[in-house]
């Protein structure tokens, strides 16, 4: 029983160090100057191009529902294994910001060789170019180390696609620990950055099929988007999410999802369920510093997702390959 008993404390212990928790400022003693470079980086940047925010929180958000917040999305197929990676994966074929996190880990590298995850990077660059661009500050606790394997089928198929249903949207979301209020507020992020015809044009052009449109989108701003974005079916057009205030983190999106203004499906299918419902409500009736507290916890929340620490995974060297 003793014997027992040792074996089964061994394992708790290993089973802690490879689960151990993120921490704040975990940097602290072995690169004190991670954080300070990174947000100075974005800050020399983002304003110049404030799109790219959206791009980053994109990233972040797809990497983080496969396998977890281990930068797996960043790595790049190999021919010699065949090995079809999460990046070209369709949902992820137009996920921008690899050059920006490859600059940002180049600068880390050299200041701390081996130290900085570009899983820490993408969740940090993520976090300050929101605050950029308006949006809230949340606290991101570091420590998580790189993933070694990417799948581009996994991507397809854990990644929320912009024509699910509201009961697939929840079910994606619960897979990863998250709730109805994590949907809501997580959606709110479309209120900056663009999208491509290619994501919404079915439900202009051929919505079940018989060349018909979208019934739950506003006729006026579906005929608009017709006359002077999306011209056809196959059009591959870019379209503010958010127009007119596509570069500023504010409640406007939740304002045109209840006008039936949402680009997405997946927009709309957020008003067809009372709580999803009730939540966007009390948004837009409410005050903005609310929602910024909502959104911070919930990427938080996000940004915790099946994260590899202790010994678990690596510490890449180049955000695109493995070591």
């Amino acid at each position: 029983m003793g014997k027992n008993f040792v074996c089964l404390v061994i394992g708790l212990v290993l089973i802690a160090s490879t689960n151990a928790d993120l921490e704040m400022n975990y940097y602290a003693k072995s690169c004190p100057k991670a954080e300070k470079i990174v947000v100075d980086y974005v800050n020399k940047h983002i304003p110049n191009a404030p799109t790219l925010a959206a791009a980053l929180i994109r990233m972040h958000f797809h990497d983080c529902f496969v396998r977890g917040c281990d930068a797996s999305l960043l790595l790049n197929s190999t021919s010699s294994t065949g090995n079809r990676t999460e990046k070209v994966s369709p949902p992820n074929r137009t996920v921008r910001g690899f050059d920006f996190i490859d600059r940002l880990k180049s600068l880390l590298e050299a200041e701390c060789p081996g130290v900085v995850s570009c899983a820490d990077i993408v969740s940090l660059a993520a976090r300050d170019a929101i605050v950029v661009t308006g949006g809230p500050f949340w606290r991101v606790p570091t420590g998580r180390r790189d993933g070694v394997i990417s799948n581009a089928s996994e991507a397809l198929a854990q990644i929320p696609a912009p024509f699910s249903n509201i009961s697939t949207l929840q079910t994606d979301f619960a897979n990863k620990g998250l709730n109805l209020t994590d949907l809501v507020v997580l959606s709110g992020a479309h209120t900056i950055g663009i999208s491509h015809c290619s994501s919404f044009a079915n439900r202009l052009y051929n919505f079940t099929g018989v060349g018909d449109q979208d019934p739950s989108l506003d006729s006026e701003y579906a005929t608009n988007l017709k006359a002077n974005k999306c011209k056809s079916i196959n059009s591959t057009t870019k379209v503010e999410m958010d127009p007119g205030s596509f570069r500023t983190f504010d409640l406007s999106y939740y304002k045109l999802v209840l006008k039936r203004r949402g680009l997405f499906e997946s927009d709309a299918a957020l008003t067809t369920n009372s709580i999803t419902s009730s939540i966007i409500n009390q948004i837009v009736n409410g005050d903005s510093k609310i929602f910024f507290k909502e959104f911070a916890n919930s990427m938080e929340k996000m940004g915790r997702i099946g994260v590899k620490t202790g010994s678990s995974g690596e510490i890449r060297k180049h955000c695109a390959r493995v070591n």
